[in-house]
């Protein structure tokens, strides 16, 4: 039975991806690092704390990893935010979600300003039930914590009663780290295979084909089953 969908933000509700690529790229050079837009791109989806490590040395983390972060959220807040659209259908999506009496939770490793920021942009507060941020967990994804924090807080609700919907491999590991199933979108910029290989069960196009197909999606199967 499905009570309960938790949504990513980044790269599935938003069309952010190329934008954090490019705010970490700059804030990298600062640091005298100059890594590839696929460098980047393949980590996203981590937060700072899992992504800056697959670049840095202990000893770099130690001397300027706090630094690096800050001026990442920087740089991506003054110049990439503003930038940010909604994909398509996303409140339709929603309201199809809160029809069938699931419950929507989102759960993101953004700083919770952009997460805020986004929730305002798509048009969604009112049907959403629980946020949940990088800055309220200790570990961001492909860790667990994200998606547990955002459960835990729907309470009554069970991992196999949660969904996720995620654009990256690291929202399918960390929502099976999690005991979760996962649904993936391909508007992040990942192959199918990635978001298969790392746990996905369902893969769609976007928000908008997952829409059009909802009828045929685990969340709709699941809600039957429950009638």
């Amino acid at each position: 039975m499905v009570q309960a969908v938790l949504f990513d933000i980044d790269g599935t509700l938003v069309d952010s991806n190329d934008l954090h690529v490019a705010a970490w790229r700059e804030a990298f050079r600062e640091f005298g690092k100059d890594l590839s837009f696929e460098q980047v791109h393949e980590q996203i989806g981590k937060g700072g704390d899992q992504l800056i490590p697959v670049f840095c040395s202990a000893e770099e983390i130690a001397r300027f990893g706090d630094a690096l972060d800050r001026v990442q959220a920087e740089i991506f807040t003054r110049k990439y935010l503003p930038q940010v659209k909604p994909f398509p259908e996303v409140r339709a999506l929603f309201e199809r979600i809160r029809r069938d009496g699931l419950r929507i939770a989102l759960a993101s490793s953004s700083k919770k300003h952009e997460v805020e920021a986004h929730k305002k942009t798509l048009g969604i507060g009112d049907l959403v039930e629980i946020t949940t941020s990088g800055d309220e967990v200790e570990r961001s994804k492909p860790c667990p914590d994200v998606f547990q924090a955002a459960r835990d807080a729907l309470r009554d609700v069970t991992a196999s009663e949660a969904i996720v919907v995620g654009d990256t491999p690291y929202d399918a590991v960390a929502a099976r780290r999690s005991g979760m199933r996962a649904i993936g979108v391909l508007s992040g910029g990942f192959e199918p295979s990635q978001l298969e290989g790392a746990g996905a069960i369902e893969v769609y196009r976007d928000i908008a084909d997952l829409l059009a197909r909802y009828d045929t999606c685990v969340l709709a199967r699941g809600r039957r089953s429950r009638a």
